[in-house]
């Protein structure tokens, strides 16, 4: 006889789309889920685009002595502007996940943070004999302001700069309608952003949709959006993230009542 998968029955809300929600929904597949990508944030031109025209020349001329990257879609602004960044200028990245897309790139990664892949692990991990020259952090409009005032703090001359804009995409109001019935078994929130569109197109949640969220951070910010957490993943991954749902998944307890 086979085994049947972990989340065999569960219907599992996917907020985010392209090759990311693609690799997701693949993976939940494997376990036996249905996956229902919903895209509830996407990504835009800034609207300072010579403030960031001007950052990205002084960063091709070596006027920065490191740049902090801390999503794949900086990377797609990076590779869109063709930057070349230059060999005296280090990078760091945020986690495994965004150094990952900075190689893909074809960019050299010099540092990611070992024990916790956030803002603020990259914090505390900074190695303590680089707390000297210019950083430069482009990030998302709406980005919290850990790492900037973070490094600020360790003696760093930082410089942030919207490289793009982080907008609300409206859900299907089939969507809307499975979430409300209870037909979502699981929600997955990956940002502080998503947490946001959850809380303000799908909430109230019905009992006993699950709320997963990827790592500590996006957690507070659920909670901060009204949202009640019912699971944490460990790192900031993908990976993680499913893992969390696939163990939850496999407490007896646990198991959820699919209409």
């Amino acid at each position: 006889m086979v085994a049947q998968k972990p989340l065999a029955g569960w219907r599992v809300l996917v907020p985010r789309g392209g090759k990311w929600g693609d690799g997701v929904a693949a993976t939940l597949r494997g376990f036996g889920a249905t996956p229902v990508i919903a895209p509830m944030i996407n990504f835009a031109s800034t609207d300072d685009a010579p403030a960031l025209a001007t950052a990205l020349d002084e960063l091709q001329q070596g006027l920065f002595d490191w740049i902090v990257i801390t999503s794949s879609t900086t990377v797609d602004v990076l590779v869109s502007q063709r930057v070349v960044i230059p060999p005296t200028t280090k990078v760091a990245a945020v986690g495994e996940t965004t150094g990952g897309a900075l190689a893909l790139a074809g960019y050299r990664v010099d540092y990611v943070p070992e024990a916790d892949n956030s803002a603020r692990g990259l914090v505390k991990e900074w190695p303590r004999a680089e707390i000297d020259g210019r950083v430069l952090i482009p990030q998302s409009d709406v980005a919290e302001p850990t790492l900037v005032s973070g490094l600020s703090d360790l003696g760093l001359d930082v410089q942030f700069v919207a490289a793009y804009r982080t907008v609300g995409v409206t859900v299907a109001e089939s969507v809307r309608a499975d979430v409300a019935s209870g037909r979502i078994n699981a929600i997955l929130v990956t940002s502080g952003s998503v947490a946001r569109q959850i809380a303000r197109q799908l909430a109230p949640l019905p009992k006993g949709t699950i709320v997963a969220c990827i790592g500590p951070r996006t957690a507070f910010d659920a909670r901060a959006a009204g949202l009640a957490v019912d699971l944490i993943s460990e790192s900031r991954s993908a990976t993680s993230l499913i893992d969390a749902l696939v163990e939850h998944a496999t407490e007896p307890t646990d198991s959820p009542e699919v209409p």
